[in-house]
């Protein structure tokens, strides 16, 4: 990603209802694994290190950070080593390293997606878990995606499969961010009709509007935690590796 990006989401990711939502999700998807006390837990694409605090209740985390400026903010932040390296062949941890995995909306960004899912597998302990989310809905390919230098965004059937490809068992597959589908939708839809290149998805709206949208985002965890939801703007697929 641009310097830009990565700076404003140092700005945003400790406060933006996207972010706050997506952590409360996250969290409580990862609550329900029944993980080793304490994990062996790995970030990998950790930007400035707004999820690590989160996952620290977990276990000793690790995160992975291409980009030096991220890394270093968020190392001294976060008081967690911070290592350099990039998928899917640039990782310096020897394989079946850690209880957990997580890439959160990382995937999206690699070339070769299932050689990065099956580098990701390697790095779990047997039992181990890879919890990952990416966006999804092809359609709503827009300038934000640009931006932030996807490749591409997912239907679920597919991004499972990457997982299945790479030996892994899938325990939950779904999109979500499901109850704001509506509105974000009909704002790309808006966009698409116009032609417009604003990538001001990620503005800050006012405090109670974002208080508003973090708690309506966060409250998917209690039917993500019972069905998988049947639409939405992501996708989170947890997997584990067998025996």
């Amino acid at each position: 990603m641009d310097r830009s990006t990565y700076d404003r989401m140092r700005e945003l990711q400790d406060h933006h209802w996207w972010f706050r939502g997506r952590r409360r999700i996250i969290s409580g998807l990862l609550s329900d694994l029944a993980l080793p006390d304490p994990a062996k837990v790995l970030e990998v694409g950790c930007g400035p290190g707004g999820n690590l605090t989160m996952l620290r209740r977990f276990g000793e985390v690790t995160g992975l950070e291409p980009d030096e400026e991220s890394r270093r903010y968020a190392a001294e932040r976060m008081g967690v080593r911070v290592e350099g390296g990039l998928l899917p062949d640039e990782l310096p941890f020897a394989p079946a390293s850690f209880d957990l995995v997580c890439a959160f909306d990382v995937i999206e960004h690699v070339d070769d997606d299932a050689s990065a899912v099956a580098a990701l597998g390697r790095l779990l302990k047997v039992g181990g878990r890879l919890a990952t989310t990416v966006p999804g809905q092809p359609w709503m390919w827009g300038p934000h995606d640009a931006l932030h230098h996807h490749k591409r965004r997912y239907r679920l059937g597919g991004y499972r499969s990457l997982f299945e490809a790479a030996g892994l068992t899938v325990l939950k597959a779904s999109y979500f961010n499901t109850l704001l589908f509506p509105p974000i939708a009909a704002v790309r839809l808006a966009k698409l009709a116009l032609r417009s290149r604003s990538a001001d998805d990620d503005s800050l709206p006012p405090a109670p509007v974002n208080d508003l949208l973090a708690g309506l985002f966060g409250a998917e965890l209690h039917w993500l935690r019972r069905l998988p939801l049947p639409t939405g703007v992501s996708i989170v697929v947890i997997a584990q590796r067998p025996a």
